[in-house]
């Protein structure tokens, strides 16, 4: 089973940038589709950009696409989200995580994901 770490999370101001990184415990890691979702106090969480697993398919969700972008290093175990062009409500824990059902179901489905790290909490502020 692969464990995954998040880090790079902090406090920026709007308009600028943070790399986050998912650090993974296995070379299994490259065997999977990865992905990175957010969660906002008091709301749901939610999807934010995923990748295959040699980086192809990239999707985003709405809001950050143009401003944010996924990648992953295999050799390394892992993956990263470069935040640009931060706005406060980007403002969350980020957390990621690797597919564990075939690739054709939805990714925006928490459910379909696991192996979930702990988090880097990201504030952006005004």
């Amino acid at each position: 089973q692969v464990q995954l770490v998040e880090s790079g999370g902090g406090l920026v101001q709007a308009g600028e940038s943070l790399r986050l990184s998912c650090s993974a415990s296995e070379q299994t890691f490259s065997n999977y589709r990865v992905a990175w979702f957010r969660q906002a106090p008091g709301k749901e969480r939610e999807f934010v950009a995923s990748l295959g697993r040699n980086g192809e398919n990239e999707y985003y969700t709405a809001s950050v696409r143009g401003r944010f972008t996924i990648s992953r290093d295999n050799a390394k175990k892992t993956a990263y989200l470069q935040m640009n062009k931060l706005e406060p409500d980007d403002t969350a824990v980020y957390y990621c995580a690797v597919k564990k059902v075939p690739e054709y179901y939805s990714d925006y489905d928490v459910s379909h994901f696991g192996s979930w790290g702990q988090g880097t909490q990201v504030t952006v502020s005004s």
